[in-house]
């Protein structure tokens, strides 16, 4: 080892320290009242790591060393260490979820490890490795269906974190002295790499419209019924912050029971979850609404919304206005950042406004009380982070300590809500991110909240860098692209279907092209639909797709069966349907004696189009020739 090497071990490495100033380290801290207070040292049994994101629960923000075998506790000490401070080579430094998983994720390793008698990372050889490569291979996870193999992303996680143990052990006392799997890598070896076409793999479901619609609607209907029960909620701690001080629990559980009956609630038990249920029914509106992650609305506090006023041109119409909505990204690092909502949304944060308001005091109750005990107490700049948040959970268990509700129990909450709708689908939180950037990139127009209106029938590839203001959460777009992206595909792989009848001047193109063979100019089928979709601007604009790379669709105005005829259009049997009714409204028009000679020219070559795109496409009309 080189002086340098050397300096920098001795300088990183807390075993060279003596035994009382290295438990003596610091590791975590945080700012109470100005003040700094210690958290974590090095001697700690657990690490308590800070500064998260305010919705995750206390085992996602604790290292329990206790849990790591014991042969290796002290090595993961430094390990862990070393990584918080100064994180992996060529990587920025981790955030303290990140140190929190690697350990997590490497007692599985270690553990592998310890089974097989083997007590030093010095003696995890290739071979050994090699050989957790395959248990992990073998290992069988429980899922909806039966039993099966990892995904390729979880093995991915429980390989790589052999390689982060490799690197960040060389700076301990019991390194690892070979690379665990030298000429690869994790992805490789999980089958990530040197296989697939090259899109992305989006692994988080997509809600069918079904449910999403039930969803939904039964979402919006407990908000419009929110008034009473929130009035009924009110009046109730009102009663009880006047008189409850002078009863036992018992007599409060009777008075409540009593109060509700006659509001209407069969039971205290029913009344407590309709307010809770209230709280989904909000995070489903506002997650669906925004695209928000859950992290991202668990950082919602009372006073996120705002709104501003645009003019709009001509005297008859109102001036729009624009709800944005502030919270935090921890996600890519975008930290204080804005979502552009719809006034629904806006609505319902509204409500949780009120919906938080006693909970938001009794976490003030909370700070006043450790204040007294301890100025110091470390507790209190936890609680000021959860102070004035929206989405808020009662801990029983911690004696109705007040926090964020995590995400774990959102997605609890999420599901028994699903279940009551009688709906069968396993709803999670980060499913409405996929719906939301999915419904923006189906949408006829786009998403017209992120649209200009001059751009309405431009493909969402030419406008998703529009009506942004500069705080907004720019990754939402890019996954908004990326849906984008995958439905294109799906729109080219089906035109180059050879049973597909197209019409439209650029369907009957595609039609006479697929009957060349273009696929040798390719290196396969996949490649030429991937290569058409990402060359093509695609959008609809409801009875035709248009491929045109401006602005100016003949059959975006009145004229509809312009389409037929155009370069730019391609025509599907979907479409059929639109066709055949505008003949049919065509015929009725035809038969109005005040339509004169020029507009009966018109309408017969309107409904000639019409019969032309049908023909085209193998659906002539009854009567035709």
């Amino acid at each position: 080892m080189s002086a340098t090497r050397t300096a920098i071990h001795a300088q990183i490495d807390p075993l060279s320290l003596a035994k009382a100033k290295r438990n003596a380290l610091i590791v975590t801290s945080r700012m109470v009242d100005g003040h700094p207070v210690i958290v974590s040292r090095y001697g700690d049994r657990q690490w308590r790591m800070v500064n998260q994101p305010t919705n995750k629960c206390t085992s996602d923000q604790t290292i329990n060393f206790e849990r790591v075998p014991a042969a290796f506790r002290q090595t993961m000490k430094v390990i862990a260490y070393r990584y918080l401070n100064r994180g992996r080579e060529g990587q920025k430094r981790p955030g303290p979820r990140a140190v929190v998983k690697l350990v997590r994720d490497g007692l599985i390793f270690l553990r592998y490890l310890d089974s097989r008698g083997i007590g030093t990372l010095a003696d995890a050889t290739n071979k050994v490795c090699a050989g957790y490569v395959e248990t992990c291979r073998r290992h069988r996870v429980r899922r909806q269906g039966g039993c099966g193999p990892m995904k390729p992303a979880a093995l991915v996680h429980r390989l790589a974190v052999v390689e982060a143990i490799h690197e960040l052990s060389q700076y301990t006392r019991d390194s690892m002295r070979e690379h665990p799997w030298p000429d690869t890598s994790a992805s490789h070896l999980a089958g990530q790499t040197g296989v697939g076409t090259g899109r992305r793999k989006e692994s988080t479901p997509l809600i069918p419209d079904e449910v999403f619609t039930t969803l939904f609607q039964e979402a919006w209907a407990l908000i419009e019924q929110s008034r009473s029960l929130l009035k009924a909620r009110d009046n109730w701690l009102a009663v009880l912050a006047e008189r409850g001080k002078h009863w036992d629990s018992g007599q409060k559980c009777r008075e409540l029971a009593q109060f509700v009956k006659l509001r209407g609630w069969h039971s205290a038990k029913a009344f407590n979850a309709a307010v809770l249920e209230l709280r989904t029914a909000c995070y489903i509106v506002v997650a669906s609404l925004s695209g928000c992650r859950n992290h991202e609305l668990a950082f919602l506090q009372t006073g996120a919304l705002y709104r501003t006023t645009s003019s709009s041109s001509g005297a008859e119409r109102a001036d729009e206005t624009y709800w944005f909505m502030r919270s935090r990204s921890t996600k890519t690092g975008a930290g204080d950042t804005e979502w552009m909502i719809p006034e629904a949304a806006a609505k319902a944060i509204r409500i949780m406004e009120r919906w938080a308001k006693p909970y938001q005091e009794q976490i003030a109750d909370e700070i006043v009380e450790r204040r007294a005990r301890d100025s110091r107490d470390p507790e209190i700049a936890e609680a000021e982070r959860h102070r004035n948040a929206l989405f808020l959970a009662a801990a029983p268990r911690l004696g109705n300590q007040v926090r964020t509700l995590t995400g774990q129990a959102a997605n609890i909450a999420l599901k028994a809500f699903a279940r009551s709708c009688g709906l069968d689908w396993s709803l999670t939180s980060h499913q409405f991110r996929r719906k939301f950037a999915n419904y923006a990139a189906r949408s006829q127009f786009g998403d017209l909240r992120y649209l200009k209106e001059h751009f309405k029938h431009w493909s969402l590839d030419m406008t998703l860098g529009y009506a942004l203001n500069e705080s907004q959460e720019m990754e939402l777009y890019a996954e908004i692209q990326g849906e984008l992206d995958d439905l294109k595909t799906g729109v080219v792989e089906s035109w180059l279907n050879p049973a597909s009848r197209l019409a439209g001047g650029y369907g009957s193109n595609l039609v006479a092209w697929r009957g060349s063979q273009p696929v040798t100019i390719f290196k396969d089928r996949k490649h030429m639909v991937r290569s058409l979709a990402e060359s093509t601007p695609i959008r609809s604009n409801g009875h035709a797709w248009c491929t045109a790379d401006d602005n100016l669709c003949v059959g975006n105005g009145l004229e509809r069966t312009r389409c037929g005829g155009c370069g730019n259009a391609v025509i599907g049997v979907k479409h059929a349907h639109i066709y055949r009714g505008l003949h049919d409204h065509l015929q009725e028009v035809a038969k109005m004696p005040d339509i004169g000679e020029g507009g009966l020219k018109l309408v017969e070559r309107d409904m000639q189009r019409c019969r032309s795109v049908l023909a085209e496409l193998g659906q002539e009309k009854e009567g035709d020739s």
